[in-house]
């Protein structure tokens, strides 16, 4: 090849090379801009139902009824005795009225009755706090996992708040108590595509149907931890908003364990070997909490560390796979995260949680006082436990929160939100007539068994 062909295959290739790189830049920049114009979501406020005394259920009134259903073997009500003081959770949560009823007559009307209350009261106080009108909300999102009516719980919202006739509306059931999160989620979804609209986004869990009245002791434990409760957020995309709203969501990610046999069985709706139906909690599910938990961390961890220790887990990680002794690294995340919102699935799974994300008592003290006060409200409990954290004045401008949820599938699901001004407790909140009570010191173990 002689020179004159050699330069000018040198000038193609350089021609060449340049277009590509001249390529490559404007598709960077043009999903830089995509990116930088994709409209920001904000969380104007959020509620969270606060029951009435007259429903609270103190250990000594559960396990009378318990002994009055005449439904229970009498070791199995000492089970359930056992399981509650174990739990984490105090004298002051609530059941709704069927259960009280000796015995117990749930009904589809008990159940919306219930719904009603929940949900309704939440969404009301939210309006008059955010100072929303109804008709100004363009989508509606509910989530509630076990009860799920035709009518839906979206459209009772619709009919009880008179919303406009093109409102959107999505009812999602059967995803657990990570379901919050994954609510929220398809919010972000919807305020990402269509511009200037506002979302509703309600959370709650119905428990009278779900009150179990067999003698499956795996099937008793949800007797002994789920309580009433219910939230309702309002996200917006208006850039007009963000004066007023409380914070802004970073990120949110969510995973999937349910491809693992253990993972999926551990929180299952069936019948028991007589036929009753109930909420079967397995004891895989501490181990397929910390699972979920960590192929979640995989892919959020990325997204909120900064460099040092995203450094740090990457070497980790190396050497994690050519050296099979080397302890794997868990990420400080104290370092990206200043308020961690743990979902109140019971004592246990928090402490589990805990220990794997290494955090100390402080960062699951709202998560801890929250199973105290409320028990597990299902999805709606990482906006309780975000309640107790703003009630205390913690949260200011700035602040990053992770809330975590958790539920059957087996899922786990985060949102990292930041606080884009300093948070005032609300006075009509479920925590303002407590919160100065708390925290309270939790029995140990030892303790409990006595």
């Amino acid at each position: 090849m002689d020179a004159t062909t050699l330069s000018s295959l040198t000038s193609s290739l350089l021609l060449h090379l340049g277009w590509v790189a001249l390529a490559t830049l404007a598709s960077l920049h043009l999903l830089l801009t995509w990116r930088l114009r994709r409209p920001r979501i904000y969380l104007l406020d959020s509620a969270c139902y606060k029951p009435d005394s007259h429903l609270r259920v103190p250990f000594a009134l559960f396990e009378e009824h318990a002994r009055a259903f005449n439904r229970y073997h009498p070791s199995n009500i000492d089970f359930q005795m056992k399981i509650l003081r174990k739990s984490g959770l105090g004298e002051e949560t609530s059941f709704p009225p069927p259960v009280f009823h000796i015995p117990p007559d749930p009904t589809l009307a008990t159940s919306r009755e219930e719904a009603e209350s929940v949900v309704f009261a939440p969404v009301a106080s939210l309006f008059a706090r955010a100072r929303i009108d109804p008709s100004e909300i363009d989508v509606v999102v509910a989530n509630c996992s076990v009860f799920c009516p035709t009518p839906s719980l979206a459209d009772m919202i619709v009919r009880r708040f008179g919303m406009r006739d093109d409102v959107r509306c999505y009812n999602l059931s059967g995803m657990g108590c990570s379901a919050g999160v994954i609510a929220v989620g398809l919010a972000r979804d919807h305020l990402r595509v269509h511009a200037d609209q506002r979302a509703l986004v309600v959370s709650t869990e119905i428990l009278g149907e779900s009150l179990y009245l067999g003698n499956q002791q795996s099937m008793l434990v949800s007797n002994c931890l789920f309580r009433m409760g219910g939230s309702a957020v309002i996200l917006s995309n208006r850039a007009s908003d963000r004066s007023g709203a409380k914070y802004e969501l970073l990120h949110l990610v969510r995973t999937h364990d349910g491809a693992r046999d253990k993972s999926y069985r551990c929180v299952c709706v069936e019948e028991d070997e007589e036929g009753i139906v109930g909420i079967n909690l397995s004891k895989d599910l501490l181990s397929a909490a910390p699972s979920a938990l960590r192929a979640n961390i995989v892919q959020i961890a990325p997204l909120i560390l900064p460099l040092s220790e995203k450094l740090r887990f990457l070497w980790n990680r190396l050497l994690a796979r050519r050296l099979k002794s080397y302890s794997s690294y868990v990420p400080d995340f104290t370092r990206a995260v200043d308020h961690f919102c743990i979902h109140t699935g019971g004592r246990a799974v928090i402490e589990e949680l805990q220990k794997k994300l290494g955090l100390s008592e402080e960062h699951v003290e709202a998560s801890k006082m929250t199973l105290h006060r409320f028990g597990n409200t299902s999805s709606s409990s990482v906006w309780y436990v975000l309640g107790y954290v703003e009630a205390k004045g913690r949260v200011k401008r700035g602040d990053k929160v992770w809330q975590i949820g958790l539920g059957s599938g087996f899922k786990c699901n985060s949102a990292v939100w930041r606080c884009v001004r300093d948070v005032e407790a609300a006075e009509d909140g479920a925590w303002s007539e407590c919160i100065h009570r708390y925290p309270v010191r939790l029995p140990l173990y030892k303790e409990q068994s006595n």
